[in-house]
């Protein structure tokens, strides 16, 4: 049976409850739960921790331009079934000439093609009892990609290029299965019907305090008050690419090695803004607004 537990998140992962219950439903129903919001919400970090914390093997897949079905599921390697197939013949002519000493393949059998399937993420964690199965930025596949996942899902199968194994699990043995998209572009309709849907909306200032906590929970309080006051000041200013949840997490990772007094002087000097702020476009817009013409901005602009 499939782990049910009504999953809250752990020591270093705050998961609210609206999340909680799509993941818990997700799970219930044997659907995949498609997560999408800003980057660093902690879309990704979700399978990640709940597989960590519950103790269960995780499989993940990383999407890019050229994912394809093959790449996420198995593919059959037929170079090395057709050196393997010399191999016997090899092995079958030194035979007929008295020869004992044979080439090996390996323990393959080129009568069997299973030998040859490499299985991807996909395969083998519907081969794995209670696993986790992270698909990471699905919006940056080839439109192709989640059409042809169609059929997997609702059916809970997958087939293996040319052995035609079938690989399948029942509802409750289906693998927890995660999905995040930062809509870089839009999925399919059909895809999205398959799945359980959550939008994780970027955290307020009490949840982003909570979730600092638990990453850090050393820092004094008035550090991450000046931190966070900065943080959101920035994310309003209208830039480029507002800082997100992981980046004020790395910041205050720095600047948790100084004292109470210095950590507060570097955060109002803005020493090592490059952590939250990631384009020129955006540092030069951060100079404009809090620093009008002064040049002390640039040297302030990496730590020291």
């Amino acid at each position: 049976m499939a782990d049910l537990t009504y999953w809250k998140g752990s020591d270093t992962y705050l998961c609210d409850p609206q999340l909680a219950q799509a993941f818990h439903m997700a799970r219930s129903l044997g659907m995949p739960l498609l997560i999408e919001g800003e980057p660093g919400t902690g879309k990704t970090e979700l399978p990640i921790q709940y597989a960590q914390d519950i103790g269960l093997d995780l499989f993940v897949y990383p999407v890019g331009s050229k994912s394809n079905v093959e790449q996420f599921v198995g593919r059959f390697d037929h170079v090395k079934y057709l050196r393997d197939a010399q191999i016997e013949i090899l092995n079958a002519q030194r035979e007929d000439k008295g020869l004992t000493t044979r080439m090996t393949t390996g323990g393959r059998d080129p009568e069997q093609l299973g030998d040859y399937v490499m299985k991807g993420p996909a395969a083998q964690a519907f081969c794995s009892a209670h696993s986790v199965l992270l698909i990471d930025e699905i919006d940056k596949a080839p439109r192709e990609f989640p059409n042809d996942l169609l059929y997997a899902l609702s059916h809970h199968k997958f087939i293996m290029p040319e052995s035609g194994e079938v690989i399948e699990a029942t509802e409750a043995e289906m693998p927890a299965i995660v999905i995040t998209s930062n809509r870089e572009q839009e999925l399919p309709t059909a895809f999205k019907g398959r799945c359980i849907y959550h939008y994780i909306q970027f955290p307020e200032a009490d949840k982003m305090r909570e979730i600092i906590a638990r990453h850090h929970p050393e820092v004094d309080d008035r550090v991450v008050q000046v931190a966070l006051d900065l943080f959101y000041h920035l994310r309003m200013l209208g830039l480029e690419r507002a800082p997100t949840t992981r980046e004020i997490i790395n910041w205050l990772k720095y600047i948790k090695q100084f004292s109470s007094e210095e950590a507060i002087t570097k955060i109002d000097k803005l020493e090592g803004i490059g952590v939250l702020v990631k384009t020129q476009s955006d540092l030069e817009k951060v100079q404009r607004k809090l620093f009008g013409d002064s040049d002390d901005f640039r040297k302030r602009s990496t730590f020291n």
